[in-house]
């Protein structure tokens, strides 16, 4: 099973929708992440993840209580980990 994980956008650029990239922190590591699907997602705005694409926008306490189950049960993503989703 493949689940979708939380992360901040950090950057945002390209003018094309369908081309629109940014790069989101995940704990502890960045990923450029496709944000097509979410053409509201801005700076700052938390998004879940899914092989590469940004899938929907979640608010910040909602990210934080996936963070905090993570961390919990020894998930939460490092920086020497793969990409996530």
């Amino acid at each position: 099973m493949c689940l979708a994980i939380p992360g901040k956008i950090l950057e945002a650029e390209g003018e094309d929708a369908l081309l629109r990239t940014g790069r989101v922190q995940f704990g502890g590591i960045t990923k450029e992440v496709n944000l097509a699907y979410t053409p509201e997602a801005g700076i700052g705005d938390y998004v879940l993840v899914h092989v590469g694409f940004a899938i929907s926008v979640i608010d910040e306490r909602e990210a934080q209580r996936v963070f905090d189950y993570m961390d919990e049960i020894g998930e939460l993503p490092s920086a020497s980990e793969a990409t996530p989703g």
